[in-house]
C-alpha cells in the first residue's frame, strides 16, 4: 500500500474515534467539491445523502474536499470498509469496472435522460456492481455535475470542429486524448489541481465541464469562451463500501436506500434547475456560443471512431446500445 494511502486511511480511522460529533457508528461522506447547495451537484446529493440518514435516527458527517485523501486513497478506504461514502470521480468506478466509461463516450447519448434510462430501466448500474462489489464497492448512484459537458477555452469561441486545431485541452486520461486527437486537437493530461496554473501558464487552453465549473472553482478571470456543445453527461459517483452496507441490519439498509433515492431526485431536480448558468457565465465575462445541428453533428461523427478507444471490456459497447434501444 503507497505511503498516501497509508496515511489517508490512518486520517479515516482517527475521524472515526476522534472525530467530535462524529462516533464510531457515524458514515462518513467524502466530499468532492466546495459545499454549496448552489452550485455543486455533487454537494447536493451528498448532503441531501447525510441529511436523510440524521432524520431517520443514523448519525452523518460530511468531510471536506480532500480531508480524507485524494481519489486513489479514498477508493482504497471504500473496499476496506475505512469510509462508508465517497462522493468521486467516475474514473475510480471505472478501475474496478470498465463498463462505466460508456458514461463518458461524446455523443453518445441523447442527453442525461436517455443516460438515466440506461442506467436504470436498461440495467446497466446492475451490472456495474455486480463486478464492483465483489471488489468491496457499490455505485450507489451516478451524480450528474450540472448540465451535459461543453467547451472551455482561453482563446477564441469554438463553432465547429475546424476551430478546435489550434487548442491544447486538458484531459483526463489518454482516452479524452484520442477524442481530442479525433477533433483535430491536441491533448495534455493535467490534474485538476493544476488547471488553473496550466490555464494560465498556456500548458493548456481549455477544459471540457459542464457550464458551472468555471464559476464553482473560480476560473472566470482567465476562462473567456464557452461552446455549449452537449457532448455526454458530466457524471461523477457515489461510491459506498460493501462491506459496511451488507453489515447494515434490514432497516438500516432500507434508510440507506431511501437516503440514495431522495439524493438521486435532489440531485436531478437541480440539474433541471441550472438554466440560468449560461447568462451567469456572460456575465462573468465568458462569451458562450451554442452549436448548430450541423456543428454537432460533425463533432458526433468525429467522436464515434474513438468509441471502441474507451477502456471498456469487451462487449461493454453492445450492451450500452442495447440498454438505449439502439
Amino acid at each position: 500500500m503507497k505511503l498516501k494511502t497509508v496515511l489517508a486511511a490512518s486520517v479515516a480511522a482517527l475521524a472515526i474515534a476522534f472525530g467530535g460529533a462524529a462516533h464510531a457508528s457515524s458514515v462518513k461522506v467524502a466530499l468532492d467539491s466546495p459545499p454549496s447547495m448552489e452550485k455543486s451537484g455533487t454537494y447536493v446529493w451528498a448532503h441531501t445523502f447525510a441529511e436523510h440518514l440524521k432524520k431517520n435516527g443514523m448519525d452523518a458527517e460530511e468531510f471536506e474536499r480532500g480531508a480524507l485523501g485524494g481519489e486513489a486513497e479514498r477508493l482504497d478506504q471504500v473496499s476496506q470498509g475505512l469510509l462508508e461514502v465517497s462522493m468521486s470521480a467516475l474514473k475510480s468506478a471505472g478501475q474496478l469496472d470498465g463498463t462505466i466509461f460508456g458514461l463518458m463516450l461524446p455523443y453518445f447519448f441523447k442527453d442525461s435522460a436517455e443516460a438515466d434510462m440506461a442506467l436504470n430501466k436498461g440495467g446497466m448500474l446492475a451490472k456495474i456492481n455486480e463486478v464492483t462489489t465483489k471488489k468491496g464497492v457499490r455505485v450507489m448512484d451516478v451524480v450528474y455535475l450540472g448540465p451535459p459537458a461543453g467547451i472551455f477555452n482561453t482563446k477564441k469561441p469554438i463553432k465547429n470542429v475546424k476551430d478546435m486545431s489550434d487548442i491544447r485541452m486538458r484531459a483526463l486520461d489518454e482516452a479524452l486524448i484520442e477524442v481530442f486527437k479525433a477533433w483535430g486537437s491536441q491533448g495534455t493530461i493535467v490534474s485538476w489541481a493544476e488547471v488553473p496554473n496550466a490555464l494560465q501558464t498556456g500548458v493548456a487552453d481549455g477544459y471540457l465541464n459542464p457550464s458551472f465549473v468555471p464559476l464553482l472553482f473560480g476560473h472566470t478571470g482567465f476562462i473567456k469562451h464557452f461552446t455549449d456543445a452537449s457532448i455526454s453527461p458530466s457524471s461523477r459517483v457515489a461510491l459506498v463500501s460493501e462491506d459496511w452496507y451488507q453489515g447494515l441490519s434490514d432497516a438500516d439498509r432500507k434508510i440507506v436506500d431511501d437516503a440514495a433515492s431522495a439524493a438521486h431526485a435532489a440531485n436531478r431536480k437541480w440539474v433541471a434547475s441550472q438554466d440560468g448558468v449560461l447568462k451567469a457565465l456572460e456575465k462573468a465575462g465568458v462569451k458562450v456560443v451554442k452549436l448548430d445541428d450541423k456543428a454537432r453533428a460533425e463533432f458526433r461523427e468525429k467522436s464515434m471512431a474513438t468509441y471502441s478507444k474507451m477502456p471498456m471490456p469487451a462487449g461493454a459497447l453492445e450492451q450500452w446500445k442495447k440498454a438505449i434501444g439502439r
